[in-house]
């Protein structure tokens, strides 16, 4: 009975709260003459903020069409911004930089949605050995970074020479799936050949590579990441971004192992916790950006 009393209350709480708001919605429009939309774009600086608050704003909507405008095709987002200037009965012409303010953050919030749809393609792509692109993907990986020492088989004990845990690498996609081989391929091979003391700090590259990919790809599905590319990305973030960030991890992670010094791989998990739950502290500010003069095209290797 006290569980069902306490349910029934925060049910009345939550339906309060939201009468108030709307009420305040309604006093602030009456009070300043602006909507929602256009206080948060005139007194909001560009960025994660702006857009965060907009993406809310419209999510959260008595309006259908505010409501799916954050799920949009691209295309369609001029003329979804026309009719919600219709439908807030704002003037264009008097209010030119509205629509401008707003297309930038549907730029952006759709942008995300996509980006997340196209990780989990090539997340949900299992390795597949049968796959001559896949073979021929992993194969350069080798060549890449073992340029001066051919690879005596398929199956070898010479993959844990750049990392991977056993004689074949596909066993280690498996939660990854082609994601973990694409960012294996993007990070530089300088910056693996300056990190080969990674035998004497405790990790390895490839399977590292695979568990940080895992690391970015919770913190963009999870929406932590739209702190960081809302604030990077003047438009949408595409792949390139995300694999970008995947690079900065990776960097930022190297210098954390060594700053923690564990005493053997054993600790691993709990160093990333620790490492996963400070990027999470940094992205809770809303003017972060993780890698803000992190070219996406420096130092990577085109594959």
């Amino acid at each position: 009975m006290k569980h069902f009393l306490r349910m029934f209350f925060q049910v009345c709480l939550y339906f309060y709260c939201k009468f108030l708001w709307r009420c305040l919605k309604f006093v602030m429009r009456k009070l300043t003459g602006r909507c929602e939309l256009q206080r948060i774009c005139y007194n909001t600086k560009p960025g994660a903020s702006r857009t965060m608050k907009i993406e809310t704003s419209l999510r959260d909507s008595k309006s259908k069409l505010l409501q799916t405008s954050v799920s949009v095709h691209p295309d369609a987002i001029e003329k979804t911004i026309e009719d919600i200037m219709e439908l807030k009965k704002i003037n264009p012409d008097i209010n030119p930089q509205l629509g401008i303010s707003l297309q930038a953050c549907l730029l952006q919030i759709v942008g995300y949605r996509n980006l997340i749809a196209d990780v989990e393609k090539l997340r949900r792509e299992s390795y597949d050995s049968d796959n001559p692109q896949h073979e021929e993907m992993l194969l350069k990986l080798w060549k890449f970074l073992k340029p001066n020492t051919p690879l005596e088989s398929r199956i070898s004990k010479q993959w844990c020479e750049i990392g991977f845990q056993g004689d074949d690498p596909k066993t280690d996609f498996r939660g990854m799936g082609l994601l973990g081989l694409y960012n294996l391929h993007k990070f530089s091979k300088a910056e693996w050949e300056k990190k080969r003391m990674d035998k004497a700090i405790g990790y390895s590259f490839a399977i590292v590579g695979i568990n940080i990919t895992d690391l970015a790809y919770n913190l963009l599905v999870s929406g932590a990441l739209k702190t960081h590319f809302y604030n990077i990305a003047p438009e949408a973030p595409t792949l390139s971004h995300f694999q970008q960030t995947f690079c900065y991890l990776m960097h930022e992670f190297h210098k954390f192992w060594i700053e923690e010094d564990p005493m053997d791989i054993m600790e691993f998990n709990r160093v990333r916790e620790k490492f996963r739950k400070r990027i999470i502290r940094q992205l809770q500010n809303p003017d972060m950006a993780l890698c803000p003069h992190f070219a996406a095209s420096e130092g990577l290797i085109n594959m």
